[in-house]
């Protein structure tokens, strides 16, 4: 699948109409089990699944540190804030004019207010950008953080990546029952572990399935988007 680092601007230069993928992910505390880089795993997964399908698009290297304060308190994360992550987007966007189009392939809730300050600012200069993110399945062991979710997902990707001697619940409340005190007071606050749900009942094929329907939709939406752009 065409990826954008390994290739020389002539390469690039010489592409009709290509569109840039850009994972973005994070660095952030995933419970006892999981790695500090599973968004970006997952994000960098779904980016290369779409290209896989549409060979206009190349995948960019992943934006790797974002905006994850709420994680503050957990070693090993790391944050640039959501001002700065949207600077960025705003700023890597602009740079990419010499593609059609540029989609940003989120795979941490917590960029979702910088990505939507990026959107107004890149949409008043009149620029091709989309940005999608997973939305969480229709089943009642959905979660919000490192639990069944994100650990089915990660057992389905790379196995080796997950710690299956550590694995236990966290606060298994649903995610708008303590949003005011995530908000106000972080992850930590509500739960010590880190984990925001259940992963003891994760399974590689919970995670295949859910990673097929997650790209099946982002190439639909994808194709949609692009039908829009090339009718401007």
């Amino acid at each position: 699948m065409p990826q954008l680092g390994p290739t020389t601007w002539i390469d690039m230069a010489a592409q009709i109409d290509p569109i840039l993928a850009i994972p973005l992910g994070s660095c952030e505390q995933h419970g006892p089990h999981l790695a500090l880089d599973t968004d970006t795993v997952i994000a960098e997964a779904l980016a290369q699944a779409l290209a896989a399908q549409r060979p206009q698009v190349f995948v960019a290297p992943a934006i790797t540190i974002s905006a994850s304060g709420e994680h503050e308190g957990f070693a090993g994360t790391l944050s640039i804030g959501t001002d700065a992550m949207a600077e960025l987007l705003i700023e890597l966007v602009r740079s990419a004019d010499w593609a059609r189009g540029v989609v940003l392939v989120n795979g941490h809730g917590g960029n979702a207010d910088a990505i939507a300050e990026a959107l107004v600012m890149l949409s008043l200069e009149q620029r091709n950008v989309w940005a999608w993110w997973p939305a969480a399945p229709n089943d009642p062991r959905a979660d919000s953080h490192a639990g069944w979710l994100e650990t089915s997902v990660m057992l389905h990707l790379d196995p080796s990546r997950v710690r299956m001697d550590r694995l236990e619940p966290g606060d298994t409340r649903p995610l708008h029952t303590m949003m005011d005190e995530l908000t106000t007071h972080g992850v930590r606050a509500v739960s010590p572990n880190g984990v925001l749900g259940n992963p003891t009942t994760a399974r590689a094929d919970d995670g295949r399935a859910v990673m097929q329907t997650w790209i099946s939709n982002l190439v639909d939406r994808f194709d949609e988007w692009l039908e829009r752009v090339n009718e401007r």
